[in-house]
């Protein structure tokens, strides 16, 4: 097995036989962390293919369950798709309004308004090489988050065991590493841009390989990168700079590696210690938001559409004498 093969086989369906719910179809693309979009009826007048609350699910070169067929659906497809093909492609809320006859050409002449919610897939990505203590201690902190992760070792043995029930979410990849110069090279260039990387492999000359492999000169994607770093302590760093040096890496190609890594030492150098504090770290690296005050659908929005439909009428009082 070469660098980049999954260490998981995941199964899935025949969806000729089980065809996939809207809902199963969710689950599944949240705990990939892959960009999808939720299109929800939410409003319908007149003749209309399906009532509120019938949902779709798509990505980029999936449909699945249905709001309906037709032309209709059709457009809510795309228009999901503009915003899931986007670069990057970025979570939003959009509320669309489709009068069949009009918009869709469809003869049934009903209106209906739909809820497209985008879901950008992961949050944040990291690529992390080791799977010993600290490496299988931080995963454990970090699965619970919308980050892929993908894990190297060159030890398939070193990942722990999961149950087919119980295991990581398919955004954390178990992958092997080679550990000659051809499989780092394959594994540093399969490195997603705006990743976060860490080396944490058992091997200080494997450390210092990937290390080197990262810094590059030849990798034209590494300036991309978030963030470089690499367990250990000063002293480690310091020979590995030194060897670096002498190999041609300049100040400011060294200076982009973080050693030793995470918000502080800890006293007693436990793994899950350490990964507390290299989590934190990441975390703390994370880019600021600059989400506007208003977000979502404006209230003159959902104002101006709900009062688009005709009031429901108030059902009649009836007198309860259990209560008088």
């Amino acid at each position: 097995m070469s660098a980049g093969d999954s260490l998981e086989t995941r199964g899935s369906l025949d969806p000729l036989d089980h065809p996939e719910t809207w809902h199963a179809a969710l689950h599944r693309l949240q705990e990939s962390a892959a960009p999808h979009a939720l299109a929800s009826v939410v409003g319908a007048a007149g003749s209309t293919p399906r009532e509120p609350g019938a949902k779709l699910v798509v990505t980029p070169t999936e449909v699945i369950d249905t709001l309906g067929g037709g032309h209709f659906e059709q457009q809510v497809i795309e228009t999901a798709r503009r915003h899931l093909t986007a670069t990057p492609v970025a979570a939003g809320t959009y509320l669309e309004a489709f009068p069949l006859g009009g918009r869709s050409g469809q003869c049934c002449g009903g209106f209906v308004h739909v809820l497209i919610e985008i879901f950008a897939g992961a949050e944040s990505h990291l690529t992390l090489f080791g799977a010993g203590h600290v490496g299988q201690a931080l995963v454990e902190l970090l699965a619970p988050l919308p980050w892929r992760i993908d894990w190297y070792d060159s030890r398939a043995e070193a990942f722990p065991l999961q149950d087919v029930h119980d295991g990581y979410p398919a955004r954390i990849r178990p992958m092997e590493l080679t550990p000659d110069a051809e499989g780092i090279d394959r594994a540093v260039a399969a490195i997603a841009p705006a990743s976060h990387v860490l080396v944490m492999t058992h091997d200080h000359a494997l450390d210092r390989a990937l290390i080197a492999a990262l810094l590059s000169r030849t990798n034209s994607s590494h300036e991309a990168w978030r963030s470089i770093g690499m367990i250990g302590s000063r002293s480690k760093w310091a020979s590995f700079r030194s060897r670096l040096a002498a190999t041609g890496f300049d100040d400011a190609a060294l200076a982009r590696v973080r050693c030793p890594i995470g918000l502080g030492s800890t006293v007693n150098k436990r793994p899950q210690e350490i990964a507390i504090s290299v989590a934190a770290e990441l975390l703390a690296q994370q880019r600021p938001s600059s989400k506007p005050a208003q977000r979502g659908i404006s209230p003159e929005t959902w104002r101006d559409t709900f009062s688009a439909f005709e009031p429901l009428e108030s059902a009649p009082f009836v007198k309860d004498p259990a209560r008088e």
